[in-house]
């Protein structure tokens, strides 16, 4: 009998922690949405010694800042920094892009400069790593 009741006290803890969690991501989600957020990709290149793939794949990322919702655009490539354990070095273009919000993130992945980018441009790549920031 004991077990059923703690079986039961489970239970009833764990969906309301469910509940609080999506009431709270909601509410969250709600006020996030409007904060600025920072797209950052880096790409590894199939070849990572050739300047020609390296220059050609800048070329298109900088086609990205003609989306509507792009607010700022740094396109980069491998700095020679001091090597240090903290620094990944192994990719090599990345881009930054600055949104006003996650509706400017959204229209960017569906809008038809950014799909002609990765059809254009994809042939370049071996890996793609995104992270994407909201401001806090």
């Amino acid at each position: 009998m004991a077990h059923s009741n703690r079986r039961k006290f489970l239970g009833t803890a764990a969906a309301l922690c469910a509940g609080a969690a999506t009431a709270s991501a909601t509410s969250m989600a709600g006020t996030d949405n409007k904060k600025p957020l920072v797209h950052h990709v880096f790409f590894w290149l199939k070849n990572p010694q050739s300047r020609e793939d390296r220059d050609k794949l800048v070329e298109g990322v900088k086609t990205l800042k003609g989306i509507e919702t792009v607010q700022q655009i740094h396109v980069g490539v491998l700095a020679e920094t001091e090597k240090r354990d903290v620094v990944d070095g192994s990719w090599q273009v990345s881009e930054l892009i600055f949104f006003k919000d996650l509706a400017g993130q959204a229209t960017y992945q569906t809008h038809p400069i950014h799909l002609a980018f990765v059809k254009n441009y994809s042939h370049l790549w071996e890996k793609v790593v995104v992270y994407d920031a909201m401001t806090v």
